[in-house]
C-alpha cells in the first residue's frame, strides 16, 4: 500500500463515518511507522475540511456531520497518546469547557485533542461549567486561552457572563477568549467583545493557527472559531 492509499483510507473513514474502520486503519499506519501527526494532518483533518465544505454548501446535513465527527473523535482518541509524545513545538496553556446548562462535548473533545496534537497544554473543565468555576480555574491555572463552547442558543449568554466575570475578577487582560459552537458566529463573538479577526475559513480554522496569539501582536480578545468548519462546531450532539 502506498502512502496516498494509506492516508486515503483514513480520510474515507472520516468522510463515511466509519468508527470501527478508522481505528483499524489508523492503527495499521501507526504499526507501519507513520507519525501520528501525519495521520492527523494528512488523513483525518482533510476529511473534515471536505465535510465542512459540504455542510456549508448544503450537500450534507447534521446527521452526516455527526457520523464524521464521531469517527474523527474515535481516531483522535487512538492517536492522542502518540501525539502527546511526538516532537511538537509546545504552545501555550488552554482552559476549555462547555458552558453552564449545556452537556454536549463531542466537538469540544475533538478541539481539545487537536489542540494537544498541535502543541498546546490543554486543561478540560468538562461540560455544564459555571461562571464561578471558570473564574476559579483561570485563577488557579493561569491559562493563555480560555475556550468556551455552547451548542444551544439558550446557553450562549453564559459566554458573555463568563467574560464579564473575568473582567470583574481582574483576570480578563491576562487571557484570550475563544468562543465556539454550532450557533456561534462572528456577530456573536463581536457582541461579547471580539476584535475583527475571524478564524473560520477552511484550514485557517484549525487550532494550530492559534499560535500567533502567543506572539504578542494580536488585539483580538475574543475570537469565533466555529462558523463553517464542523470540526470546530464545538458540540454537534
Amino acid at each position: 500500500m502506498d502512502v496516498g492509499e494509506a492516508f486515503g483510507q483514513v480520510t474515507n473513514d472520516v468522510l463515511e463515518g466509519e468508527e470501527e474502520d478508522i481505528l483499524v486503519h489508523a492503527q495499521e499506519l501507526l504499526d507501519q511507522g507513520y507519525p501520528a501527526q501525519d495521520i492527523l494532518n494528512k488523513g483525518m483533518l482533510p476529511a473534515m475540511d471536505v465535510i465542512g465544505g459540504r455542510f456549508s454548501d448544503g450537500t450534507v446535513f447534521i446527521p452526516e456531520v455527526l457520523l464524521s465527527a464521531r469517527a474523527m473523535n474515535d481516531g483522535l482518541k487512538l492517536l492522542e497518546p502518540h501525539l502527546a509524545t511526538s516532537n511538537v513545538k509546545r504552545g501555550g496553556r488552554v482552559l476549555i469547557g462547555t458552558v453552564l446548562g449545556d452537556l454536549h462535548d463531542i466537538g469540544k473533545n475533538m478541539v481539545l485533542s487537536m489542540m494537544k496534537g498541535t502543541g498546546f497544554e490543554v486543561i478540560d473543565m468538562g461540560v455544564n461549567v459555571s461562571t464561578k468555576e471558570v473564574v476559579e480555574q483561570v485563577r488557579e491555572h493561569r491559562p493563555d486561552i480560555v475556550a468556551l463552547s455552547a451548542l444551544l442558543t439558550t446557553t450562549m449568554p453564559q459566554m458573555k457572563e463568563i467574560i464579564d466575570a473575568l473582567a470583574e475578577a481582574g483576570l480578563r487582560d491576562d487571557v484570550k477568549v475563544i468562543v465556539g459552537g454550532a450557533p456561534v458566529n462572528q456577530m456573536y463573538a463581536d457582541h461579547v467583545g471580539a476584535g475583527r479577526r475571524h478564524m473560520s475559513e477552511g484550514r485557517k480554522s484549525r487550532p494550530c493557527t492559534l499560535r500567533p496569539l502567543f506572539e504578542g501582536s494580536s488585539n483580538t480578545p475574543v475570537m469565533s472559531i466555529a462558523n463553517r468548519n464542523p470540526i470546530l462546531y464545538s458540540n454537534l450532539i
